[in-house]
């Protein structure tokens, strides 16, 4: 699933993320593909499916992805920091309705 190295980290595999915007709870499955320092995949919503794209700059890991709330379209980002082998933490905006708020990711069951 991880694999950190002094020159790398790899993030792939399925992780549970937990994130709290503007009050509002919600969780999510996030399969991660990583080649090099690109991070593609998808997570999984209350929303459906959606593709994220991303990238991985030492521990410091990144993505985003399309998705709708109420109809109206947004874009969701993540900004972490791969705290240990198996938690990732951070911030999470949506700039279409300037909120942001925290995450924590760790690999799921």
């Amino acid at each position: 699933m991880l694999a950190s190295g002094a020159d790398k980290t790899i993030v792939n595999g399925k992780w549970q993320v937990h994130s709290t915007v503007a009050g509002q709870e919600s969780d999510a499955i996030c399969t991660f593909t990583q080649k090099e320092t690109d991070l593609s995949g998808t997570c999984t919503t209350d929303q459906g499916t959606v593709n994220l794209i991303g990238a991985v700059d030492g521990k410091k890991i990144s993505w985003s992805y399309k998705s709708q709330y109420e109809g109206t379209p947004l874009t969701v980002k993540f900004e972490g920091t791969l705290d240990s082998e198996n938690k990732i933490t951070g911030t999470v905006s949506v700039p279409e309705f300037s909120v942001d708020g925290d995450f924590t990711a760790a690999p799921a069951k």
